[in-house]
């Protein structure tokens, strides 16, 4: 059994203040020949900025706008480098230029032309391919240096991924169409561009079975691509593209190589200038970064103190990508492709002296369950033989995951003598196609049954208080939250963030980009309707007996304030003493440093009210 590491000791207790006062995080790392550039936010301000590494030096130009894609709700690729010049989407949705060397800025695209995203660099013909979203239609879009816009293909509900080939001249993109998610199936299409940069002979390539399909790109005259046809997101390469069966599986592990693609822009493989491949691998919900032959021996695997990788890049014979790790803060990184050395170019700083760090675990299979089911233990150090309790924490999505990453929310719950275990259960991403699809038609049971399972397996495990387990989650994860307060005793009390408590009213009201998703996770409402009642905790207040905590943002438009509100009416209805904490400017997912504060102080009130006190 794994020892309890010493965490904390060396450090003064991080107050709730201090956690939500935020760090800059980075997104969207992009390279071309100027160099690299990333987005990155201000904890202070709230804006996010674009910075920019020359090879030598990081610049930060001055832009008066704070930036970020709203295509499908999420983002993404809302930043490209076009010969001397920074293009950037900006947060009303404008596209502007920045030359890099004079700083001048320039509006390409004014806002109120609908939402942009998905950047990708046309140097050939001066200008950048896009997604582009207006009046509930999405395009293939080319912008021109000069604001010039027009459409490369429309038809498809859904666009994203644009890619070109060495020359120019061949272009690659994926698309999707209701009720589909991106990673439930999409298709990938190209097309060759003519004299005037016009898409012709756009076809589809059909993979060798149904899949999801992510990533394209070309090296070469190869189109290499992400596929989960074969059970895993594994790459593929279609030397010949005039014909669908020329799909060649790449010699990898049986793992996923990417995550569910929720944004735009991200990239967990490149090819390096000496035809080696850069690929993210996710093992046991775990990141690893190898680089290799297509098709050769295992390769090598670098950054191994990281555990999570995005947006790889190659600038000047170098790999970049953004890293994360359980003790630092995210970074961009450099890899020296012939050594395998790592250098931290920006960010990476070591917030704490002493932090505590995570320990995989896997629930084993049984008659009940055919899936292995992985998570993250964080233990806090405490006296011999004392069993602390434990909070599980149900991640949102809910086709998400949680990563070893370092957070600053489980060091303070550590500091204080809460153990906490972040569970990826059955429908999370990371772990191939089949268990990502066990969700489907199940949410509310699968996720619920693990969540349960974990409560039960980890206090004998890893000697945890098993009379003080709580659980907590936000938005989906508050759904999950709920039913499995509902389903069982193994929980002395939970916690919901803005959760979902009628799945019917929020399919009712929800974005396009999600507009099919519950029909997926929980089937078609007139052929299932005793399935949504079931799983609508707001019908079933009265089998909640434990306590439980709600946090609620009056302006969100997600899961609307009412839902709540009928929700915890409901419960005192029944009996029952939930407690209630509003916040009637806060939307989905709170961003004020200081109510995110107050929540934190609030959950540490409840828990340790409500848990088991030790003699």
């Amino acid at each position: 059994m794994p020892t309890i590491r010493d965490c904390s000791s060396a450090d003064k207790p991080l107050s709730a203040e201090a956690v939500c006062a935020g760090h800059a995080q980075r997104a969207g790392l992009v390279a071309a020949g100027a160099g690299l550039a990333w987005l990155e936010n201000d904890p202070v301000s709230g804006r996010v900025r674009p910075f920019y590494f020359d090879g030598q030096t990081v610049h930060a130009p001055d832009i008066a706008q704070s930036l970020g894609s709203r295509l499908n709700g999420y983002g993404g690729g809302a930043l490209a480098i076009l010969e001397r010049s920074l293009i950037l989407v900006a947060d009303d949705q404008s596209v502007l230029s920045v030359h890099l060397d004079t700083g001048q800025v320039q509006t390409l695209v004014a806002a109120g032309n609908g939402s942009w995203g998905g950047l990708m660099p046309d140097p050939k013909r001066r200008r950048v391919l896009a997604i582009r979203e207006h009046r509930r239609s999405q395009a293939l879009m080319a912008l021109s240096l000069d604001g010039d816009c027009e459409c490369l293909h429309q038809g498809e509900d859904f666009y994203g991924a644009p890619a070109l080939s060495d020359d120019g001249n061949v272009i690659a993109w994926v698309s999707w169409r209701l009720p589909d998610m991106p990673w439930h199936r999409s298709h990938l299409w190209v097309g060759r561009l003519d004299d005037r940069g016009q898409v012709r002979q756009a076809r589809p390539l059909t993979p060798p079975a149904q899949g999801s399909v992510q990533q394209p790109a070309f090296h070469g005259d190869v189109l290499y691509v992400l596929s989960d046809h074969a059970g895993w997101w594994q790459p593929w390469k279609i030397p010949d593209q005039s014909r669908d069966k020329t799909w060649e599986a790449v010699p990898v592990p049986d793992c996923d190589h990417a995550n569910a693609p929720w944004q735009f822009g991200e990239r967990h493989h490149v090819v390096l200038p000496d035809g080696r491949w850069a690929m993210v691998r996710y093992v046991g919900g775990t990141g690893e970064l190898w680089l290799g032959y297509p098709g050769g021996a295992a390769g090598q695997r670098v950054a191994e103190n990281c555990s999570d990788f995005r947006s790889l890049s190659v600038y000047n014979g170098r790999l970049y990508c953004l890293a994360r790790s359980a003790d630092h803060l995210d970074a961009v990184i450099e890899i020296v492709p012939d050594s395998g050395k790592a250098r931290v170019i920006a960010g990476g700083e070591s917030p704490l002296a002493s932090v505590v760090m995570p320990e995989p675990f896997c629930i084993p299979a049984s008659d009940a369950c055919e899936h292995d089911v992985h998570g993250f233990l964080y233990r806090p150090a405490g006296p011999k033989g004392r069993r602390p309790p434990l909070i599980l924490i149900a991640h949102g999505g809910p086709t998400s995951a949680a990563y070893p990453v370092y957070h600053p929310q489980v060091q303070f719950w550590c500091q204080r003598g809460f153990a906490v275990a972040e569970v990826n259960y059955r429908g999370s991403s990371g772990f191939g196609r089949a268990f990502r699809h066990t969700l489907a038609g199940h949410w509310g049971v699968s996720d619920v049954e693990d969540m349960r399972r974990a409560a039960r397996y980890l206090p004998g495990q890893f000697s945890l208080d098993d009379q003080s387990v709580f659980i907590q989650g936000r938005s989906s994860g508050g759904f999950t939250v709920l039913m499995a307060l509902m389903a069982g005793d193994e929980f002395c009390g939970g916690a919901s963030l803005f959760g979902v408590t009628d799945p019917l009213r929020l399919r009712e009201q929800t974005h396009r980009f999600e507009s099919g998703y519950l029909d997926w996770l929980l089937g078609d409402p007139k052929a299932h309707p005793e399935r949504w009642a079931a799983r609508t905790p707001l019908h079933h207040a009265q089998s909640i007996r434990v306590p439980v905590v709600f946090f609620q943002g009056g302006q969100d438009t997600v899961v609307v304030p009412q839902q709540t509100r009928s929700m915890v009416a409901a419960i005192k209805a029944a009996g029952g003493s939930p407690e209630l904490h509003w916040f009637e400017h806060e939307g989905h997912g709170f961003r004020d440093p200081g109510n995110q504060a107050e929540v934190l102080n609030a959950l540490y009130a409840f828990y340790d009210r409500h848990r088991l006190r030790e003699p």
